[in-house]
């Protein structure tokens, strides 16, 4: 066990101007910092799993995996490695921006596994994704047509949340149509398309992230599944699966494959 009064904590400039960082094949730049307790090859094998044709979208970032990185302010520092005192301060990722670039230090050691990490990893990646580039219509398609026939769940919270905002807008008007806040006459099934953009983005990037989780580890659907919300039925993510998978195919070395369990 290290002592925390002996473990000098450094500042998100200093990692990253003493990480080295490396390019991986598919474009993607990132550092390997401390006692983070996963292999090169492991980790190799993670970053790589973004297909390349996104990650020309994610010039100017860097992705720094690093025992913890903690939080206070707007200061960001490094924990070279874990302790117990310091694992309470640490946040999964922080977000630092040096210039033009962006630095993206995740704490590994928060990470129960290495499912957990490559999660953490690709959720970051699709957000950036869809910062940068957008949402496809043709995907934006498929999920509105999939919530308008009440498909049962969504992918995350915040796709949960901003799906539910949008088709289920109710407004409080008087007879002659203005906001009357005395004797409402709710109106049912108006679009808030403010809300409705914020489902397309959380739904797209869940689904990049799940479908680059997908080809990375083999890993059972259910293991995504948390209990503030339901979680989306299986052939309807299915669906998005193969849209992005049809948008970015993998890289050579990754295979994108659904399985369904037979009873027995």
């Amino acid at each position: 066990m290290v002592d925390t009064a002996q473990m000098p904590l450094l500042t998100a400039a200093q990692v990253a101007q003493e990480a080295h960082v490396q390019q991986a094949p598919n474009g993607i730049c990132y550092a390997s910092f401390g006692d983070t307790q996963i292999s090169p090859e492991d980790l190799e094998r993670i970053v790589q799993a973004v297909p390349a044709t996104m990650a020309n979208a994610l010039a100017h970032r860097a992705y720094y995996f690093v025992p913890l990185a903690i939080g206070e302010g707007d200061d960001t520092t490094v924990a070279p490695a874990y302790t117990v005192d310091l694992g309470d301060r640490a946040i999964c990722h922080r977000n630092v921006t040096f210039g033009s670039s962006e630095c993206i230090f995740i704490s590994t050691r928060l990470m129960q596994d290495r499912f957990a990490l490559a999660f953490e990893y690709f959720i970051n990646v699709g957000h950036h994704f869809v910062d940068a580039v957008g949402v496809p219509a043709s995907f934006s398609d498929l999920v509105w047509s999939q919530a308008q026939a009440d498909v049962r769940g969504e992918t995350s919270q915040d796709a949960w949340e901003s799906r539910r905002r949008a088709r289920d807008r109710n407004q409080s008007r008087s007879q002659d149509g203005n906001p009357d806040h005395g004797g409402p006459e709710l109106i049912h099934g108006q679009v808030d398309e403010k809300a409705k953009s914020g489902y397309f983005e959380a739904a797209f990037s869940d689904a990049i992230a799940i479908y680059m989780l997908a080809i990375t580890i083999d890993f059972d659907y259910t293991e995504l599944r948390e209990r503030e919300y339901p979680l989306l039925a299986a052939p309807a993510l299915a669906e998005r699966l193969r849209h992005v998978s049809g948008l970015f195919p993998a890289n050579p070395g990754y295979e994108f494959e659904i399985r369904y369990r037979r009873r027995g």
